[in-house]
């Protein structure tokens, strides 16, 4: 890459998409010698921007942050990304996010070209998100939360369950999921050798500690999945009942992955599932998730489950044509009658 100016412009692109990069890498990366990265580094740091170099073996650099903001590159995406994410933030529940983020948002459309600006506002006028009043969180605690995700350093806060109670947590952070206008850190409990998710609005005196690990898997397909079964239904579900499985743990956890949290260990040999729902149909709708070798038995006490779980037996076996082969023949229904 020839031409100075371009290859600076590069070289500030890869920086800004990196924590580090070493020597050789940049380099190579632009077609040059080390020695005319060198110069390049030097040209960045003229415009305003604080990139820190690492001597020895180890040699490479890193992009800081400095006392004002220079200019920002970004690429079409980032930059209608952006955009929307602004407007999003306006009605996620973050302190002033209305005033900030609608401020920033202005300030960039300003600069967009037409074609960019034209995608954020069709995205902002057929999005219509569902607002309502919820916890606020402040934009800085989140941020200081989202870099110990990004750079796996564990944390230390005090948190204020639904009860009340008060505690002390270590936490390697996973990430950060917004649901209903609040927000969950999803993180592994040092204390408690087990997956947890933390309303942010609940936690005071965050520490970062400087001390960063490795990574763990977490048990579920994404971070919404693990959010969603742990608070899903929660402080809205008014039908609960128990599907006792003859199966083991280990068989109930591998069918249901994350969704199994709360399953424990029943009489004889057998599993005991919650399952819960707003409405009694939401509630039943677990069942479906049953292998079918599985023998199970629903245990309830409002005996309008057992009538709905036989209405929908009915309409089920009149859909197929009365079918009796269609019926699970490892079901047996405890009703009380």
């Amino acid at each position: 890459m020839a031409d100075p100016t371009a290859r600076a412009l590069r070289l500030l692109s890869l920086l800004q998409t990196h924590r580090f990069w070493s020597g050789p890498e940049l380099a190579g990366r632009l077609g040059v010698s080390e020695r005319t990265l060198r110069r390049d580094v030097e040209r960045i740091r003229e415009l305003g921007y604080r990139v820190a170099a690492s001597p020895g073996a180890a040699r490479g650099y890193q992009l800081e942050s400095g006392s004002t903001l220079p200019p920002l590159l970004l690429d079409d995406d980032e930059a209608v990304a952006i955009g929307v994410g602004l407007r999003t933030a306006a009605v996620l529940g973050i302190d002033d996010g209305e005033q900030t983020s609608l401020s920033a948002l202005a300030k960039l459309e300003q600069v967009l070209p037409r074609n960019l600006r034209r995608r954020v506002r069709a995205l902002q006028e057929h999005t219509i998100p569902a607002a309502r009043a919820g916890a606020r969180v402040a934009a800085d605690v989140l941020a200081e939360i989202a870099l110990a995700c990004r750079d796996h350093e564990r944390l230390r806060f005090r948190y204020t369950a639904g009860s009340g109670a008060e505690t002390s947590r270590h936490v390697e952070p996973h990430s950060l999921v917004p649901r209903e206008r609040r927000w969950y850190l999803i993180g592994w409990d040092l204390t408690r050798a087990d997956w947890r998710t933390f309303r942010v609005d609940r936690l005071s005196t965050l520490q970062r500690t400087g001390v960063r690990v490795a990574p763990r898997e977490l048990p579920a397909a994404d971070a919404a999945e693990f959010v969603l079964a742990a608070h899903g239904g929660r402080g809205r579900s008014e039908h609960h009942a128990v599907v006792r499985m003859r199966t083991d743990m280990a068989s109930v956890r591998g069918y249901f992955g994350i969704w199994a949290q709360h399953a424990t260990d029943g009489p004889d040999g057998t599993v005991d599932w919650p399952v819960t729902g707003a409405t009694i149909q939401e509630m039943l709708m677990a069942l479906l998730w049953i292998p079918d070798e599985i023998e199970w038995e629903l245990l309830a006490d409002d005996p309008e489950v057992y009538a709905a779980l036989r209405r929908f037996g009915d309409r089920a076996r009149a859909a197929t044509g009365g079918d009796q082969s269609a019926a699970r023949s490892g079901t047996k229904l405890n009703d009380p009658k």
